[in-house]
């Protein structure tokens, strides 16, 4: 078994979930590589040729206006895989994925990844558990855009991010959230700087720090915890730490 997938493999948990004859069969296809800040990996309207199984990286599904400007669907970090149009039978996306988070992924090419969904009845089931989990999550991420405060989504951004990285730390300007977010900068200095006066996170030079999460919790919507509750229904093996 390819030696890299075997050290790795646990730190996405979708691979994780699979059973040992399924990973001896992905692991000669899938490629160890690294995710840099910033980097596209797929354009809306484009053809996938690969998907990816982030491991300490976060990507951001943006939907790209006309005029340039952008908003984050959803996010998609150690518990999942972009390019999931691809096993719905769909060659391209209306979203753009950028790395929110830079780090590493396994990335498989889409004929194997076919392969692998039509002789797996297994990887086929969970793949389309997660796919509602992320539906659930892009669905959510609308509804809290348009009824909730910028603090409040901001708060529901930083505990998805959280959930998917290794650590409670992460690397972003205020800027880069904001256009996340779909939102002025200026309401993201303000809303960043209630939370860091409440004690909830320190910002300091672009690095997020969480210190206290309940706190966060509580400042939050209700659209964190949805989320959170319907991939712990559908995913409950992944998402129990």
């Amino acid at each position: 078994m390819n030696s890299q997938y075997q050290k790795n493999r646990q730190r996405n948990l979708l691979l994780a979930s699979l059973p040992e004859a399924d990973c001896r069969r992905l692991s000669p296809n899938l490629e160890w590589v690294p995710l840099k800040l910033g980097q596209v990996l797929h354009e809306s309207g484009i053809g996938l040729q690969h998907v990816y199984f982030p491991t300490d990286s976060i990507v951001s599904l943006l939907y790209v206006m006309e005029n340039g400007e952008s908003a984050e669907i959803a996010i998609v970090g150690n518990e999942g895989m972009v390019g999931i149009c691809l096993f719905m039978g769909g060659e391209t996306t209306t979203s753009r994925a950028v790395v929110q988070s830079g780090g590493h992924a396994f990335r498989l090419k889409k004929n194997y990844l076919i392969e692998e969904v039509d002789r797996s009845a297994t990887f086929r089931k969970l793949l389309l558990r997660y796919t509602q989990a992320l539906f659930t999550q892009t669905s959510q991420t609308a509804v809290c855009n348009q009824h909730h405060s910028v603090q409040q989504q901001l708060c529901r951004w930083l505990l998805l991010s959280i959930d998917r990285l290794p650590e409670d730390k992460l690397t972003m300007t205020q800027a880069l959230i904001a256009d996340m977010l779909g939102v002025r900068r200026e309401g993201v200095t303000e809303a960043a700087g209630k939370l860091q006066a409440a004690g909830a996170i320190s910002y300091v030079r672009g690095q997020i720090t969480i210190l206290d999460r309940p706190m966060l919790e509580r400042m939050c919507c209700e659209c964190y915890a949805v989320v959170r509750r319907e991939t712990d229904r559908l995913l409950p093996h992944m998402m129990a730490a």
